[in-house]
């Protein structure tokens, strides 16, 4: 349904041709290579090739590559990852009626373009200091339901320095007790780095 909406809004436009449309990753790339487009438009959740394998594999095929990405998330995390992979643009999936033809024609044109609100997120967390992997293994256990002795037991560390983790990603995520770190977790993206 997204796809086909997306499709509508750029046949509809005078100076832009709708050369492709892929369903996969996989298939992402091969018509990638077969069409050469201007610019491309990339989802991040696609079955077996998720957008950022896809999209890192697109810019090593051609660095010059122009690739906006699509998505529901809105989280800094993400959009930092896709911004360092290469992304030329960032854009939410609610917001495409809006911002999707000025999107194309700034990334087209060589400038970057990223949504508003995900803009603001990234500056407001520019100077924030990033969890460590160890941390957010962590808090993806925490965020499974694990107990500090679960996760300990999981990670193979002991239970103390689950806790001394636990108490860095509540510094470092600004939260107050385990289940706001979850949420702030979440919400900017860092439990979907597996993406």
């Amino acid at each position: 349904m997204v796809r086909a909406g997306i499709a509508a809004v750029i046949s509809g436009q005078p100076d832009m041709a709708l050369v492709a449309e892929a369903g996969d990753g996989i298939e992402a790339l091969a018509l990638f290579e077969q069409h050469k487009p201007d610019v491309t438009l990339m989802d991040l959740q696609m079955p077996r090739m998720n957008g950022m394998a896809a999209m890192g594999e697109m810019l090593s095929r051609d660095p010059s590559a122009r690739i906006v990405v699509l998505t529901t998330y809105r989280g800094d995390v993400q959009a930092l990852r896709a911004l360092k992979i290469g992304a030329s643009g960032y854009l939410l999936k609610n917001a495409l009626r809006k911002e999707l033809v000025a999107a194309v024609h700034a990334v087209h044109g060589g400038k970057r373009f990223i949504a508003p609100e995900v803009a603001q997120e990234l500056s407001l967390r520019l100077t924030d200091e990033a969890l460590s992997p160890r941390e957010v293994e962590v808090i993806g256990e925490v965020a499974a339901g694990g107990a500090n002795k679960q996760v300990a037991d999981r990670l193979g560390v002991s239970e103390e320095t689950v806790k001394t983790h636990m108490k860095s990603i509540l510094v470092k995520l600004g939260a107050s007790d385990r289940l706001q770190a979850v949420v702030i977790a979440m919400r900017r993206g860092i439990l979907n780095e597996q993406l």
